[in-house]
């Protein structure tokens, strides 16, 4: 291995080219906040819309919009600035500290962090402290807890770098570090680094490989900061409809100019009711009105404890087909629990028993095993570590008696039994297995003792040590979801190479670990599977660990295969790919379908995305789990998900999973800690029946918002007829221009307070309580959405043109301008009731009891609403009668 140190000489040079070492979050002023919100164009139209009103004396309306937006622009600044500053503080928590540099002639130096640069040599106080940098250990080892980047909450340790190959026998793969080949001897940006530990009175050092934004940390940052925009049909539709409604406007324009020309017409009037055609035809209260839906599904949300930092990433949900999930703390509890051991002796297996900690065994070589193979450290006075190991020590009675060096003491009374653990070689994922030398205290002989996967245990044996019933006994276990992990014992003699350790040693038994379920998970995994939304598992965690929470949980059903698929980092120009079963149920009978599932690491996920991405498309169509997944190559999961026309939901605890719940089109966090920074959802339940939840609020919200969109469509088409209508028989008379301007200024305010009535009664329902199969269309531009728009438009047309040449033929002076606007009313309460869709998305409006205004957010029960309604229409029923 390679190292660089930088001299004090170039130091500065360096720093030059590299930056200073910082993750600066800078939080915008309100100000530019406020200009940037206000700068969206439907913004400008509505103070363009406002600036009309006023100067035709149109103000209750005028102020009715000012107020909304003034409003939803304020929550939309107070929310984004929020979110700064949250991650700010995250990040400047521990950005800038002192740390000590190593330079020439072994002179320790006191420096910023932010000085830091590749290359210096950092010492590693032995108390501890967060990691402002990446760095690779050279010497020592540390205790190091990666929560941050991994999820885990359990320490880890980290290792020195092994020493050089010799040059001779040198690959050519030796001689270069990077950092997913050596994690184990990394300390990553962020983490902390809990306790460190040294031999012979030597400084526990690490040199510098990554800074600022380069890290690990800094690259979380950097996709939160900036993800990828999420698209949405919904709105691009939207944009494309209202284009439409402006040519519609247009048309309008000229026709009320020409019109009024020809009428000779003052010119400001022409010009204010010319341009007020615009304003009647593309509605500037559609984004407040199309939010309603949106800020009632958050209010619903927040009565079920599930808060939202995005409002409009509701209505995305409810197009939501594939959800991820993490695994530990999000599907499982976290840890492991012993389920029993089964121990052999004489190459047979003995019946399984709950626990160890029986006098009997204490001094068995097999509780031993249990006692000394582990990476467990003392903390403070606590034992720290792997779950697993921390559950299998616990489950022998021994104790730790060192904080620096584990020496274990058995529970009364064979104290005789001391245990001196002298090198320990952590558990490797490529080997399987760790092993660990400890010798007996007041005895110069030592013992090996290995533990991992069963299969490479027993080959590592001698044959006659294995039990014939071994293969039987552990697909058993392994069928029922358990984690199984097998022991091995050798006593080693005077003289023996490493080489030689692990050979001829004895089967000892096995141990059977149970990774209990979170209760709610099988049901809501099994609702999600009713409704067609696929599920997916992206851990950090083992690949076989996770493929049997998969199964246990449901995620994949017992009949099913599972795929291994295994990635090789390219040799000679060339990667390799291979596809292997990792088991097959055995059925009597065939399936009436294939189905299987494809199961890749990060590591092959991350060849397979660098040289085969036509095939990373076929994998993630049928993957289901991706185990020892990075932060980044989760949120790169996401993406290839989305990439062939997922909606993707993210659900996830740790700060590992920021990024993939950033760039879900719906992520969901269950902790309120650094995941709540990024994700749009933060659930206060500590489980994935939050899930459900959200994708039905979702459906209804999107729903909700066609609705909208449909009613403030005919709803500016119906005030358009009306005032075409009218311009057309309008002339220069004061009389009928008197009645027109009067009529229309005397319903202003009745207008807005009917919009916020209907909008409040009919268009926004609550979320249907089951989740169906079938989904909401994603766009506006569909068959059946313009057909029935369009289906209105010409029902409300004949009725205001049958309506208008009656009057008009009766010769009914003043009449027109007072029947359409009865008759238009009329027409606004039976659109918003057609337009009111409920099953299988949202409840019947007639169950819609209690509704909150989305304007003033006062309580507006239904009942008073619909009957203010018929009373204020009773002049247009018996005008209708007096036809």
């Amino acid at each position: 291995m390679i190292y660089c140190c930088v001299s004090l000489l170039n130091t500065e040079h360096v720093r030059l080219f590299f930056g200073v070492n910082e993750i600066a979050v800078k939080v915008p002023s309100v100000f530019k906040l406020l200009i940037k919100e206000v700068l969206n164009p439907f913004y400008i139209f509505q103070l363009f819309s406002v600036i009309l009103w006023s100067a035709d004396e149109y103000y209750y309306y005028a102020v009715a919009i000012v107020f909304m937006s003034v409003i939803s622009t304020a929550t939309s600044v107070y929310t984004i600035k929020k979110q700064y500053v949250m991650l700010h503080d995250m990040v400047a928590a521990h950005s800038v500290v002192r740390v000590s540099v190593c330079r020439a002639n072994n002179d320790i130096e006191e420096i910023y962090s932010t000085d830091l640069v590749p290359g210096d040599v950092m010492v590693i106080p032995s108390n501890g402290t967060i990691m402002p940098c990446d760095a690779v250990l050279v010497s020592g080892t540390c205790i190091v807890n990666e929560s941050m980047l991994t999820g885990e909450s359990v320490p880890v340790t980290k290792t020195n770098l092994p020493n050089p190959v010799p040059e001779e026998v040198r690959d050519e793969a030796d001689g270069a570090y990077n950092t997913e080949d050596y994690k184990r001897h990394t300390l990553f940006c962020g983490t902390h680094v809990i306790q460190t530990r040294f031999y012979t009175g030597e400084l526990v050092k690490a040199v510098v490989v990554r800074t600022g934004f380069s890290t690990a940390k800094g690259q979380l940052v950097r996709s939160i900061l900036y993800p990828k925009p999420t698209d949405f049909k919904l709105y691009r539709d939207a944009y494309l409809f209202l284009l439409c409604l402006v040519a519609v406007a247009g048309i309008g324009f000229i026709y009320s100019i020409v019109l009024s020309i020809m009428n000779k017409v003052p010119a400001k009037t022409i010009i204010i009711e010319s341009l007020d055609i615009i304003t009647i035809t593309v509605p500037p209260a559609l984004p407040a009105a199309m939010t309603a839906g949106i800020v009632y599904a958050q209010r619903r949300l927040k009565h079920i404890g599930i808060f939202c930092i995005s409002p409009q990433r509701i209505n995305i949900c409810g197009q939501i087909n594939l959800v991820c999930f993490d695994k530990t703390g999000t599907l499982t509890e976290d840890g492991l629990d012993l389920w029993g051991v089964q121990r052999v002796e004489n190459g047979s297996f003995h019946l399984s028993e709950e626990n160890a900690y029986k006098e009997n065994l204490v001094k068995s070589q097999f509780v031993a095993c249990m006692a000394t193979c582990h990476s467990l450290t003392k903390i403070e006075g606590q034992l720290s570590g792997d779950p697993l190991d921390l559950k299998m020590f616990e489950a022998t009675g021994w104790v730790s008696c060192s904080e620096l060096e584990m020496q274990l003491l058995p529970p009364e009374p064979a104290v005789s039994q001391e245990q001196d653990m002298v090198r320990t070689f952590p558990f490797s994922s490529a080997l399987q297995r760790m092993t660990v030398v400890a010798r007996l205290l007041g005895e110069k002989r030592m013992d090996a003792y290995t533990k991992g996967a069963p299969e490479v245990v027993a080959g590592l044996c001698k044959k006659d040590t294995v039990p014939e019933k071994f293969a039987e006994v552990l697909e058993g276990y392994t069928k029922q979801g358990f984690r199984v992990i097998a022991l091995a014992h050798r006593r080693l003699e005077s003289k023996l190479t490493w080489d030689h350790i692990e050979t001829n040693m004895e089967f000892l038994g096995m141990i059977i670990m149970q990774n209990k379920l979170k209760t709610e998970t099988p049901g809501v995994l099994q609702d999600l599977r009713q409704a067609n939304i696929r599920t997916v598992m992206v851990t950090g965690d083992n690949m076989l660990t996770a493929i049997s929470v998969a199964r246990d949980c449901g995620m994949i059903p017992p009949q099913d295969t599972v795929i291994i698929a295994d990635a090789h980092t390219p040799h000679d120009g060339h990667a390799e790919v291979n596809i292997s079963l990792e088991d097959v149920c055995h059925v009597d009978k065939p399936k009436a379908q294939e189905l299987y599932h494809f199961a890749m690491n990060g590591k092959s996920f991350a060849v397979i995305a660098e040289h085969f991405p036509d095939m990373l498309q076929k994998l993630v169509l049928h993957g289901t789990v991706f185990a020892r997944m990075a932060p980044d190559q989760k949120t790169q999961l996401i993406e290839a998900l989305q990439g062939v026309d997922y909606f993707v939901g993210m659900c996830g605890d740790g700060a590992n999973d920021c990024g993939a719940l950033k760039r879900a089109h719906g992520g969901i966090s269950l902790s309120e800690l650094e995941a709540s920074v990024a994700s749009p959802f933060t659930s206060r339940t500590p489980n994935i029946s939050c899930v459900p939840s959200l994708i039905r609020e979702g459906r209804a919200a999107l729903i909700t918002s066609f609705c909208v969109f449909k009613f403030m469509a005919l709803y500016s088409i119906i005030q358009y007829i009306s005032v075409t209508l009218l311009y057309s028989v309008r002339t220069a008379a004061s009389t009928i221009n008197s009645s027109f301007g009067n009529t229309e200024k005397s319903s202003e305010f009745t207008v807005a307070s009917d919009l916020c009535c209907l909008l409040s009664c009919c268009l926004l329902n609550p979320a249907w309580k089951e989740l169906v199969s079938r989904r909401p269309p994603s766009g506006l531009i569909s068959g059946p959405l313009l057909f029935s728009v369009l289906t209105q438009i010409l029902i409300c047309l004949a009725f205001q043109t049958v309506t208008f040449l009656w009057v008009d033929d009766h010769n009914i002076q003043n009449f027109e301008n007072t029947s359409l606007f009865y008759i238009s009313s009329f027409q606004y309460l039976i659109v918003a009731i057609v337009f009111s869709k409920g099953k299988p998305f949202r409840q019947p409006s007639y169950k819609n009891f209690s509704s909150y205004c989305p304007f003033l957010q006062l309580p507006l029960p239904m009942k008073p609403s619909l009957f203010y309604w018929l009373t204020a229409s009773t002049p247009c029923w018996k005008f209708l009668l007096s036809l």
